[in-house]
């Protein structure tokens, strides 16, 4: 991965500073518009590093009071591609949101199945997060079932865009996801497409989030798919370790929820949210 041109020789703290007013006047443009409603340690690296271990900080609270938002952290970027080794942990990461039944079904099977998941959202399809399925969410959310990530706001490729707009797709959805669910998504940040270079992950680190998400399994969901062909990559991915993509864009997926529950109860694989696998906590962001 190359660094933005000039990157290298702009003051850190001066940088930081710059992002962080971005960030701010972002936030506070879009307050209005936005709708209401175990863990082995890891070495912090020196620099930006693709790894499936995480710094492990303090263990994440039984329950998350909402509302209550913390200040950004910045820190180093880590990339975390798969769950730690050792484990029959398993992290079901769902993404995007432009079809409003996958968004409903995939809450309803939260509900029913009291499986941990982790959304990350584009919040322009705002209007299809119905009051309802937002109540919904909260309380899993409030209950550490269920994580929110911040996916930008509307899934534009990061690497084309000016670093002002890399700025103000993360902080707005940042707003949005404060507003709707209560909470941070701090510090996990999944760029679109999977696509970042050195100045994409310096910029999202400098906002606070320092771990960006990727994946080691998917099931295949980013566009449309037979039921067989999902069911035969949730065969091959749902595994220990494995941080699995899926996406709530294609309905394929809501008459499949039995047999992927199943998949994962005979094999005796134990979903969590990040936050669980990797020792994070939205209370310190």
């Amino acid at each position: 991965m190359l660094a933005c041109p000039g990157c290298q020789a702009q003051d850190r703290l001066g940088r930081r500073r710059f992002l962080r007013l971005l960030a701010t006047g972002a936030a506070l443009a879009l307050a209005g518009c936005s709708p209401g409603p175990r863990r082995p340690a890891a070495r912090r690296p020196s620099s930006p590093a693709s790894s499936g271990q995480v710094l492990t900080e303090q263990p994440p609270p039984s329950t998350l009071p909402l509302g209550q938002i913390p200040p950004p952290r910045p820190g180093l970027p880590q990339v975390v591609s798969a769950g730690p080794p050792g484990t029959r942990q398993i992290a079901l990461t769902v993404d995007d949101g432009y079809c409003g039944p996958c968004i409903a079904g995939y809450v309803e099977f939260a509900q029913s199945s009291g499986i941990q998941l982790t959304f990350n959202p584009n919040g322009v399809y705002h209007e299809l997060w119905t009051p309802t399925l937002v109540e919904a969410v909260r309380q899993m959310v409030a209950a550490g079932q269920v994580q929110i990530g911040n996916h930008t706001w509307d899934h534009a490729n990061l690497l084309r865009l000016p670093t002002h707009r890399v700025v103000y797709e993360i902080s707005r959805n940042e707003a949005w996801i404060e507003e709707t669910f209560g909470v941070t998504a701090r510090p996990w940040f999944r760029p679109p497409f999977g696509f970042y270079d050195r100045r994409v992950l310096e910029v999202a680190a400098d906002l606070g989030y320092t771990r960006v998400l990727m994946w080691n399994g998917t099931l295949g969901d980013a566009t449309p798919e037979s039921p067989e062909q999902l069911l035969a990559l949730a065969e091959r991915w749902l595994k220990p370790g494995t941080i699995v993509l899926g996406h709530m864009n294609h309905p394929t997926v809501l008459s499949l929820f039995t047999q992927l529950e199943a998949i994962i109860v005979q094999r005796n694989l134990e979903p969590v949210t990040l936050d669980e696998m990797f020792g994070t906590s939205r209370l310190t962001g």
